[in-house]
């Protein structure tokens, strides 16, 4: 049996592109939503020649990390939580305090939680950079500015 060109799976190869890199501005946007966002940029998923298997995902730069909000009553009832590895070892912060101390770890950790869980989200983690203020230090890739829609229904 012989194929034709139309029923050919495509398969990428590995200088598909270095990836495009995005700037996204945090400000006044709902965690939730934007991080959603963020984890379709970094697997590709917005791309034709997206593929579960393969890491061609793009760069994304966060900018007003701190001003990042959540909707409801979240902010005073959400708590971030971590383990030392020792027996009683469970450490808890909440919201506002993260905020204040590590905006970026917000983000980092409302991404990570939409993404996978393999090795194929953890390489594509690592395409996701995420500052304080407006300012960035990845001028150089000339990143393309996204709007994201978010806001209250």
């Amino acid at each position: 049996m012989k194929l034709n060109k139309m029923n050919r799976t495509f398969v990428p190869k590995n200088d598909i592109g270095a990836g495009k890199w995005w700037l996204v501005d945090a400000d006044n946007q709902v965690l939730g939503r934007l991080a959603t966002e963020i984890a379709r940029l970094l697997q590709g998923r917005h791309k034709p020649e997206y593929t579960p298997y393969f890491n061609n995902g793009d760069f994304v730069v966060v900018v007003n990390a701190e001003k990042i909000r959540l909707t409801g009553s979240k902010t005073e009832q959400k708590q971030y939580y971590r383990h030392s590895g020792y027996l009683g070892g469970i450490k808890e912060i909440s919201y506002p305090r993260m905020l204040a101390n590590h905006p970026e770890r917000v983000i980092m950790q409302a991404v990570k939680g939409m993404m996978p869980k393999n090795r194929l989200s953890r390489q594509a983690l690592k395409k996701l950079k995420i500052f304080k203020g407006p300012e960035h230090r990845h001028q150089a890739q000339k990143p393309e500015i996204m709007h994201i829609q978010g806001g209250t229904r």
